[in-house]
């Protein structure tokens, strides 16, 4: 790694990182990678892997009610997941099937912070009917792996989705780890952050369907 390197942002962030992940990978996930440089059995997978981990314990913690442990955890997974390709960047070990579990992996962590979130309010039964709940769920769940399965198959497709979504990984995640967090004020807090990932990542997919077939739709095979 070169002193010019080290000196260049471009390590940090990804250009289709948005505000709240490239804060995040800036400011806290560049703070860890330069540390582990110097790591020479270190690899990005590790760091890939051990995220993930981090995700899918928080959703259990999530699910067994201690919901500002959850938060704590899931908020060490999203810095983690930023320091992987950081890694990959500077050390020069970027590579395509890095970047595809990082993807994949992602997937299992964002289900399980959402099941462990449903699983804690179905806790409080005062909070809304049943069913209810398990719509919301199942949209939040619906919409989150849409956005990131609509971006990937845009791509193959060369379909420009305009802007990128604000819907984006990060947002969805910090969302929920903040209402975890601020569960020490009111322990239903939750709740806005399932209604959040159930209504904003869906609409997100209902106007990228209406943009494509906008722009795209006259065409034939």
């Amino acid at each position: 790694m070169t002193r010019e390197h080290r000196q260049s942002e471009a390590w940090k962030t990804k250009p289709t990182d948005r505000f709240i992940l490239r804060w995040i990978k800036c400011h806290l996930s560049s703070a860890i990678t330069p540390r582990l440089v110097t790591c020479p059995w270190l690899r990005p997978w590790m760091i890939t892997v051990m995220s993930a981990l981090l995700g899918v314990m928080g959703g259990v913690v999530y699910a067994l009610g201690c919901a500002w442990s959850a938060g704590a955890i899931a908020a060490m997974s999203q810095v983690l997941d930023g320091v992987d390709g950081q890694y990959a960047r500077l050390t020069g070990t970027e590579s395509r099937a890095g970047a595809f579990s990082d993807s994949v992996l992602d997937r299992f962590t964002d289900g399980a912070m959402v099941i462990g979130m449903v699983l804690y309010l179905v806790r409080m039964t005062d909070l809304m009917p049943l069913w209810i709940l398990l719509i919301l769920g199942s949209l939040a769940l619906i919409g989150s792996n849409g956005i990131s399965y609509s971006t990937a198959r845009a791509e193959t497709l060369d379909i420009d989705l305009g802007k990128p979504t604000l819907a984006s990984k990060g947002t969805r995640s910090t969302v929920m780890i903040l209402c975890a967090l601020g569960t020490i004020f009111w322990p239903k807090l939750p709740v806005a952050a399932l209604i959040y990932l159930a209504v904003h990542p869906n609409a997100v997919i209902v106007m990228r369907l209406i943009r494509a077939y906008r722009f795209y739709g006259s065409e034939r095979a």
